[in-house]
């Protein structure tokens, strides 16, 4: 059927559905979930893309009452080319990654102008916004919503990362950012690319996560593409089009947008470090790390709990400052880390020596049973877990050597290594079984 809408006087067409005239809070949330659920191939329900085409049909009526005669003269005059990173006052024809929406895509909230923040943001908070993206592996879309409100594209990971209370596009997020310099990047800072000519499937941008080499020429980059959200070191700016990205720093950084207020000065303590130390320190430690030069000791990004990952790379940067020994151990202390919080000594490159690797070996021995690690067990297999637990970093539980006869110092020892694979419970009993076995002497 059709009515006239009294405000337009352009016709508007509407599917008779019984609850769709309804005002009750009960009826519009309905209709809004309608709105973003699946097509009805995928098997969504049909009402939704009534909903949808009437939404477009009044758009493009108020599009039409708005812009009246004035359509002719703007269709004559060609628009202004808009720039990588442009402002408002450049954007494409047709909006990349839809519009700028409200969270869930509510059409009440929906507004191209640039909102506030509800609290500042830290370096730390945006990458573990962006990490928890990454570990749920969300699915790439440019028209559906995750749990948390933002749309599944590349700018709607990027404003869910900075804490925006609606999904932005390339072409927008720019305006809650000031311009900076290639070498003034650091994590939580944004590398925006924008194709005029393909505004929507040419645009991207990437969340910077921190240098992955002493060059700078590669990066940690967090994003969200096909088929979802990863990280991964990538070469800068970007795979494609590289000279093209422009690097943003938030606005809205606590702090301000030209400092990291999120980096800790004083010295944590050594006890903040090491094997089963799972903290925000060791966070930190690698981030700086990666800063200056670390970043190839790393197959995945910093994380909170020490590996040995954190350990090489420390001990990579002690030896770029000449020190050796048991100053060289891969344990920060006072030293390291007023060298790294300050930027100061020499960075890791190619001519700094690098870290003994792991013990060599030809693979694991086989795992002799689990009846030869408990109470009273006393073997040559204890002595030989215990050694290999010291080569592995986990020696302060031992008063003295390990010996063939089993200890509490074994068991504690064992556990800790559990704990550092991530473990809990059962698997982390301090008690080694075939897996554990394999990943310490491996």
């Amino acid at each position: 059927m059709t009515r006239t809408d009294p405000l337009t006087a352009l016709p508007e067409f509407e599917d008779v559905e019984p609850d769709d005239d309804c005002i009750c809070a009960g009826c519009g949330a309905r209709r809004r979930a309608r709105l973003h659920a699946a097509p009805v191939h995928e098997g969504g329900h049909a009402a939704a893309r009534s909903i949808r085409r009437r939404a477009a049909v009044l758009m493009a009526a108020v599009g039409t009452a708005l812009g009246g005669g004035a359509a002719g003269a703007a269709a004559a005059t060609a628009s202004p080319a808009p720039t990588p990173g442009g402002s408002t006052a450049a954007r494409p024809p047709t909006s990349p990654q839809g519009e700028v929406s409200g969270l869930y895509g509510d059409e009440e909230r929906e507004s191209a102008a640039p909102r506030a923040v509800a609290l500042p943001v830290t370096r730390a908070r945006i990458l573990a916004r962006a990490q928890d993206w990454v570990d749920q592996k969300v699915p790439y879309s440019m028209s559906r919503y995750w749990t948390d409100g933002y749309r599944q594209d590349c700018s709607g990971f990027v404003s869910m990362a900075w804490g925006l209370d609606s999904s932005q596009t390339t072409w927008t997020l720019p305006d809650f950012a000031e311009r900076i310099t290639k070498a003034e990047l650091q994590p939580g800072d944004i590398l925006v690319h924008n194709d005029p000519a393909s505004p929507q499937g040419g645009s991207h941008v990437t969340l910077f996560g921190g240098w992955t080499d002493a060059a700078h020429t590669r990066y940690l980059a967090y994003e969200q593409t096909s088929p979802g959200t990863t990280k991964r070191d990538t070469p800068y700016a970007y795979w494609s089009d590289s000279a093209s990205y422009v690097p943003y720093r938030f606005t809205a950084l606590s702090g301000g947008g030209s400092s990291d207020a999120t980096a800790p000065t004083a010295f944590p303590g050594t006890d903040s470090f090491g094997p089963g130390a799972n903290n925000d320190h060791v966070t930190r430690l690698g981030q700086l790390l990666v800063q200056r030069g670390g970043g190839r000791f790393y197959g995945d990004g910093p994380g909170p709990r020490w590996s040995e990952s954190d350990r090489r790379a420390t001990e990579a940067f002690q030896l770029a400052q000449g020190w050796r020994g048991s100053e060289a151990d891969g344990i920060p202390g006072k030293d390291t880390w007023d060298y790294l919080v300050n930027h100061k000594g020499r960075d890791i490159d190619a001519a700094t020596p690098s870290p003994p690797p792991p013990p060599a070996g030809s693979g694991a021995p086989a795992f002799p049973g689990a009846a030869e690690f408990a109470p009273g067990a006393d073997n040559d297999f204890v002595r030989q877990l215990g050694e290999q637990l010291v080569r592995k970093g986990f020696g302060r539980f031992y008063t003295e050597g390990p010996g063939p006869r089993w200890t509490e110092s074994d068991r504690r020892a064992v556990q800790a290594f559990q704990e550092s694979q991530g473990w809990r419970g059962t698997e982390a009993d301090g008690y080694p079984g075939p897996d554990t076995w394999k990943l310490l002497f491996s």
